[in-house]
């Protein structure tokens, strides 16, 4: 639906605005049930700024457009208690990133440069004219410089074609790591550090020049990945300095320390260790066995932990200057590993943890400093929420700040010393703003919605509801499992059910909500959602979180079956004769595995973008540290360990022999993480055998359904496959 905004005048200009294309939706339903089209019809609230005083936030909305098949960012002004909200954006162009020069001044993305603003969206004035388009930056402290984001051309991976040659499309390929997620690697991002000279930001110098690698680090980094010291005189970064295969099949991340001066380059994770330690440790990555996992490989032993051989991005500096916070995990090749709070002391060049498994056995989401620089303020899943949470600079205690009702909290930054900016979302809402005001008490702060971007669709809806049950299974533990109940619900009636699958491996079944694997929607369609907080999962503890790994087919499959058993034996609503099974990523690959052994519970099946033959997954995807870590062993090596051989002979290509139940297979032709002939060799194994199957098929989506048209006809073939044969 394109909705024409009205013409709005800058700044008491006479000069009249180009009008916004697409814009707040005005939709009228004719049902007061979710449809895809109000889903796409909603606005999606991204990031959040607080001006400097704290009295203002400058926030970013995306709107989308079916007919036009695409989106458009805009950004709003408010009063920091909500009031006074005023949209700045008033042309189709998108307007992104926004951030507080002073309290009256907005800098902002547009058009792939920097631009500034006033705060009422008056005189707006170009600051880069580079080349290269800008995709992300953050200005220092002081104010005089900036770091930006670029992207250059890389040949490590795919050869640069002949100049002669101007239109051949071939790649010539040399090494791994030649496509990540939903492209090919022919460019690699780079910061730069520019300086500010008035309204003109100059090219700036490349902080890592000559350097074949990459910072923001793909798939999912942005400037989150970069820092400023609060005296402006150094830079943090996040980068994993490898190439190639290297690259694939490690995890080794580490933060640096850029001095803006000397140029210098200062590794915070390893270079104050003894130098004896260095070497083993660079003896012992040389000959890691790239067919391997690397857990049990030198590389991952507790000899070399202090050099933090894991996961580590996001580095804060403290308000202070002295301290230097990131996210951290402790072993190389495990992207699931426990996120831990690691600081490191700028004055005393020794590293800490404010958290780690003996005060917050839970992933680190996201984080901040309190004012005082002596304690954080931090976001983690416990028991299938995302709670705020609050740790000493030293670790000790962690106090949850917010109570365990049914939504899960974003991301998390101060907004006046007192009081902390975040946005919120549960299954049954997307993302508004909230304020949180920290309380001495546990679980008592106050908590205070300021935006409401989609009240008028909301309002115009019958909403779902969710339960919690617990579940025994069957190593004789108890799983956390979602029931979500459709509007208008009858506990007289009988309903078709739904078992979710979650992917991952390692993703909370939380609060989450998404706007394709929307359980509002499948509620409003009329079915029951079980949702099961598997083995595998986090928030539960890191021992329950870890074993799914090398374990796909074991007890995480079993607690699904746990789950629907359950709910079958004990929810008298639940109809079954009428289940279903549907999963994306590791969720299709768990639906894909059921199929074969689900002993004719289910009457139909969707799996997006599921592994389906462990075997070619192995070479399939470009992340090899992945299947390293969850295989053990590359499906060549003679000498297995026995997890891989189970995984292998588990896989669920090997169990299409008991297949007899119809299935969707859908799948994104630019999903390089699971490549497409995973799902076209389930729709083809599943119609040779004459089996009820369909394929939808994505040339141009990756491993997410993300333009608006094919999103819709994701959601109608969805409920069309499920209707036909739960709806009999």
């Amino acid at each position: 639906m394109i909705i024409t905004a009205a013409a709005l005048m800058m700044g008491g200009s006479a000069l009249q605005a180009q009008q916004v294309k697409i814009g707040k939706s005005n939709i009228k339903l004719t049902q007061d049930t979710m449809t895809p089209e109000a889903l796409w019809g909603m606005g999606r609230i991204g990031s959040a700024a607080p001006s400097p005083d704290g009295k203002k936030i400058v926030y970013q909305v995306g709107y989308y457009s079916v007919q036009e098949n695409k989106g458009h960012q805009m950004l709003y002004v408010m009063d920091a208690d909500g009031k006074n909200v005023k949209q700045l954006t008033t042309t189709d162009k998108s307007e992104t990133d926004a951030s507080w020069l002073d309290n009256n001044t907005i800098a902002y993305l547009s058009d792939g440069q920097i631009w500034k603003m006033n705060a009422d969206g008056s005189n707006r004035q170009k600051l880069t004219s580079d080349k290269i388009d800008i995709e992300g930056y953050k200005f220092s402290p002081d104010g005089k410089k900036v770091v930006i984001i670029k992207s250059l051309p890389y040949y490590g991976s795919i050869k640069k074609n002949p100049s002669d040659l101007p239109k051949a499309t071939g790649r010539l390929i040399t090494d791994m790591n030649y496509r990540h997620w939903d492209h090919y690697v022919e460019s690699i991002p780079h910061p730069f550090v520019a300086n500010v000279n008035g309204n003109s930001i100059d090219a700036g110098v490349d902080v890592l020049e000559g350097q074949p690698y990459e910072s923001p680090m793909a798939p999912f980094g942005g400037i989150e990945q970069i820092d400023w010291s609060k005296d402006s005189k150094s830079v943090a970064y996040t980068c994993r300095k490898k190439e190639g295969v290297k690259y694939a099949i490690s995890t080794d991340a580490d933060i640096y320390l850029y001095n803006i001066e000397t140029r210098q380059t200062k590794n915070l994770c390893k270079d104050d260790a003894d130098k004896q330690l260095l070497d083993d440790w660079a003896l012992a990555d040389s000959t890691i066995d790239a067919t391997k996992s690397m857990r049990n490989q030198p590389i991952d032993s507790k000899k070399f932990q202090s050099l933090n051989v894991g996961y580590d991005v996001n580095p804060k500096f403290s308000p202070d200057g002295n301290y230097v916070a990131w996210l951290s995990m402790a072993r190389n090749g495990y992207e699931s590993d426990l996120n831990r709070l690691c600081i490191y002391d700028l004055n005393k060049h020794v590293k800490f943890y404010a958290t780690d498994a003996s005060n917050f056995d839970t992933n680190v989401d996201d984080y901040c400093w309190a004012p005082d620089s002596k304690s954080l303020y931090l976001t983690g899943v416990w028991h299938a929420t995302e709670r705020i949470w609050n740790v000493g600079l030293r670790g000790g205690k962690v106090k949850q700040l917010t109570d365990d009702s049914y939504n899960d909290f974003g991301s998390v930054q101060m907004l006046n010393g007192k009081q902390l900016l975040t946005t919120r979302h549960s299954m049954l809402h997307p993302d508004d703003i909230f304020i949180v005001t920290p309380s001495s008490k546990e679980k008592a702060a106050k908590v205070q919605q300021i935006t409401d971007e989609n009240k008028q669709i909301f309002d115009q809806l019958a909403s779902a509801s969710v339960e919690q049950r617990w579940v025994k299974t069957t190593d004789g533990k108890e799983e956390l499992v979602w029931i979500i109940l459709p509007p208008h619900f009858d506990k007289t009636k009988k309903y078709p059910t739904l078992l979710y699958c979650e992917g991952g491996p390692q993703s909370p079944v939380s609060q989450f909500w998404s706007y394709r694997w929307n359980f509002s929607i499948m509620a409003a369609h009329g079915y029951v959602i079980v949702a099961p907080n598997r083995h595998g999962l986090p928030g539960f503890g890191s021992e329950w979180n870890e074993e799914v790994s090398r374990d796909w087919t074991g007890q995480c499959m079993d607690d699904y079956l746990s789950a629907i058993d359950d709910a079958v034996a004990n929810l008298p609503y639940v109809d079954k004769d009428r289940l279903g099974a549907v999963g994306a990523s590791f969720g299709g690959f768990s639906v894909y595995y059921l199929a074969g052994h689900h002993n004719k519970r289910f009457k139909c099946f969707i799996a997006h973008d599921g592994a389906f033959n462990l075997e070619s997954m192995y070479t399939d995807t470009e992340e090899a540290w992945f299947s390293n870590w969850e295989y053990d062993d590359a499906y060549w090596n003679k000498d297995q360990t026995d997890a891989a051989r189970k995984t292998y002979a588990n896989s669920p290509h090997k169990a299409v022999d008991n297949w007899d139940t119809p299935i969707l297979c859908i799948h994104g032709e630019k999903d390089y993480r699971i490549n497409a002939n995973q799902g076209m060799g389930a729709f083809n194994a599943a119609r040779m055998k004459g089996i009820p199957a369909e394929l939808l098929l994505f040339p141009d989506e990756n491993h997410w359904v993300l333009k608006p048209q094919n999103g819709i006809l994701w959601q109608r073939t969805f409920f069309d496959w499920l209707d036909r044969w739960l709806k009999k």
